[in-house]
């Protein structure tokens, strides 16, 4: 694959080591770029990646992309699995891609890395073409929506409200939070 080697090390250079889910993850992510025609040297605003897991792989798709969750350009849905779904918006295009051969944290990362070179990447990588409808409010740029939670008064942002008979709360005073606070 062309220039995997490079983008590999620079993931690397961000993640802090090499892993499974950073070589593996890196050929998922040039492949998938690849499909759609695009360069990874050249950052686009146009692309929205959905990762499926929040393991090491993130972040080669972070690297490779150029897609951040800040930039709310990076999606994660939490399904644990080992694939990524990038979307060109401009192209009105998308792609899932998925490792069609995975590794155990017991294989060497050197055998990866030499069957990586030695094999097509069609051989270790499944490429679908998928259609998604994404919502305004999720899309990157400002914020098209705000509301204030009726219960806790904190700022709620891009739709991201739930409104009970006229009262809009946020989601964890509607659902619950992930975290309890500490009274004294």
């Amino acid at each position: 694959m062309k220039d995997y080697d490079y983008f590999l090390k620079k993931v690397n250079d961000f993640h802090g080591h090499t892993c499974m889910g950073i070589v593996m993850g890196t050929l998922i992510s040039l492949a998938a770029m690849e499909h759609l025609g695009l360069d990874p040297h050249q950052k686009s605003k146009n692309i929205i990646a959905y990762v499926e897991i929040d393991r090491c792989m993130t972040d080669a798709v972070m690297v490779v992309t150029g897609c951040y969750l800040g930039r709310r350009s990076l999606k994660h849905i939490d399904y644990g699995k080992f694939a990524v779904t990038l979307v060109d918006q401009i192209l009105g295009r998308a792609v899932r891609a998925t490792a069609r051969k995975t590794f155990s944290s017991s294989d060497s990362i050197d055998d990866a890395l030499k069957l990586i070179a030695s094999v097509p990447t069609e051989e270790l990588v499944i490429l679908q073409d998928v259609q998604i409808s994404i919502p305004e409010t999720d899309l990157p740029g400002l914020p098209t929506k705000r509301a204030i939670c009726s219960l806790c008064g904190e700022t709620i942002m891009d739709g991201r409200d739930v409104d009970h008979n006229g009262i809009v709360t946020c989601r964890g005073c509607a659902q619950g939070t992930y975290y309890s606070k500490i009274t004294e």
